[in-house]
């Protein structure tokens, strides 16, 4: 997470509120959050609802009474770098952190000798440190950039993001284009050159491109984020395929003995929760699928956390049942129910969707045979589940027809090998086509 959006203020500019109570809602990269308050004063809005602030900006202060010293809050303190504050210290006065909000204004120049123009010096706060955003700073020490020689153009002279990226491309922040100057008249063509000339293009409806009026949208930050980390997988990580047909007819028959089981009100496991149950049986015996590869190296998970896609809020996201290696199908089952409702309704957490060291993706339900699903990155493989549909198959030299489902899994190939693979994804069907197994 770099920024957040300010979504809707739960308080009013002036209120005095206490340590614990809801301030904000905040738009992060994942999930709609609630900011509470750290500590009991008087409230001071400095940022206002539609904003997007980087991690460490001020947004409010909150002060003890009725305006002396307050602290600054902000949509992930604990993210910030070197030191406490954004400027190095703790608290400021909120007169300071009000100035810095403002943008700087012009002084006037004293009568007498015309003024001259200077480079304004590097913006330092109360104890001399160079005022910048914690993302500035960190972009600065990986380029190799030194603060202190940069001009901020952010409130009060702070150094921010776009102030290195232009530094470190040997510019300036962009600034008004001048002025161009008039063009030198066109010699006018000659009577054979107005015979040659082409005639103008016929385009029929829209004159601009033929496909009518285009409006466009602007990305939420939780669908920047799902086209950010796919991107990610389809440029970073060397993926193999594998396929598997699966047959789900004694699945079937003990579906149908749990449904009838059932008390009235209590979930019935679907087929999805079948193969989330069997996928974690397969995980603990094939640890590389439940790990991930960062930095060259290989990371294994003692936990088996199955991550489940589901539609929601015009993107994907894929909230995570936490052991169900060790859970019972019907407790897998009211888990993925309330997972998909907190999803839909925007009350899911970050850690539900961050936890996850496998994931489930089924489209079956909309009559898709098979696909190939995205590798949620950094994890080692995804399973993709298809339609299960009657299919004649051959049985004991008898052509038969039986409940078939496609599940075709995809694999980072920098941790997880083809023959590892395919029998990580021939232990999945076995525990599915002995579905008993799933209930011991």
């Amino acid at each position: 997470m770099e920024e957040g959006t300010i979504l809707k203020w739960l308080k009013s500019d002036g209120d005095e509120v206490s340590r614990g109570e809801e301030l904000v809602e905040i738009e992060t990269d994942k999930a709609n959050m609630t900011y509470e308050a750290d500590q009991d004063g008087a409230l001071k809005i400095v940022a206002q609802e539609g904003d997007t602030l980087a991690v460490g900006e001020t947004i409010a202060q909150i002060g003890g009474g009725s305006g002396a010293e307050g602290n600054g809050a902000a949509p992930a303190e604990q993210e910030q770098e070197e030191g406490g504050g954004e400027d190095g210290g703790g608290s400021e006065p909120a007169a300071t952190a009000t100035a810095e909000a403002e943008p700087p204004q012009e002084r006037e120049e004293p009568t007498g000798e015309p003024a001259t123009q200077e480079a304004p010096e590097p913006a330092e706060g109360e104890n001399g440190r160079v005022k910048a955003s914690p993302i500035a700073r960190r972009m600065a020490r990986e380029l190799g950039l030194e603060l202190g020689q940069l001009q901020g153009t952010g409130p009060g002279g702070r150094i921010v993001k776009a102030d290195v990226e232009a530094a470190s491309k040997g510019g300036e922040p962009e600034a008004a284009a001048p002025a161009e100057a008039p063009a030198a008249p066109e010699p006018e063509p000659s009577e054979q050159e107005e015979e040659k000339a082409a005639p103008p293009p016929v385009v029929s409806g829209d004159a601009q491109t033929g496909k009518g009026e285009a409006t466009t949208h602007d990305l939420s930050r939780l669908q920047q984020t799902v086209a950010r980390r796919m991107a990610e997988s389809k440029a970073t990580a060397p993926e193999f395929v594998l396929n598997i047909d699966v047959d789900m007819e004694e699945a079937v028959e003990l579906r149908k003995q749990l449904k009838g089981a059932a008390a009235e009100g209590q979930p019935v496991p679907s087929f999805n929760d079948f193969v989330v149950k069997a996928s974690a049986l397969a995980l603990r015996d094939f640890p590389r699928a439940n790990g991930a590869y960062r930095d060259g190296k290989f990371e294994l998970y003692s936990r088996v956390n199955v991550g489940v896609a589901v539609a929601g809020q015009d993107a994907l996201v894929v909230p995570t049942v936490f052991d169900a290696d060790t859970k019972s199908l019907g407790a897998i089952a009211r888990d993925t129910r309330a997972l998909a409702e907190r999803v839909r309704g925007g009350a899911i957490t970050p850690p539900e969707l961050s936890s996850g060291t496998f994931t489930v993706s089924n489209l079956g339900m909309f009559g898709i045979q098979s696909f190939v699903a995205v590798i949620n990155p950094p994890q080692a493989a995804i399973l993709a589940v298809g339609a299960m549909t009657p299919t004649p198959v051959v049985r004991d030299g008898e052509v038969v027809v039986r409940n078939i489902m496609r599940l075709t899994l995809a694999c980072d190939h920098r941790i997880l090998y083809g023959a590892d693979a395919a029998e990580f994804l021939v232990r999945i069907r076995e525990r599915l086509e002995s579905p008993l197994q799933l209930a011991l």
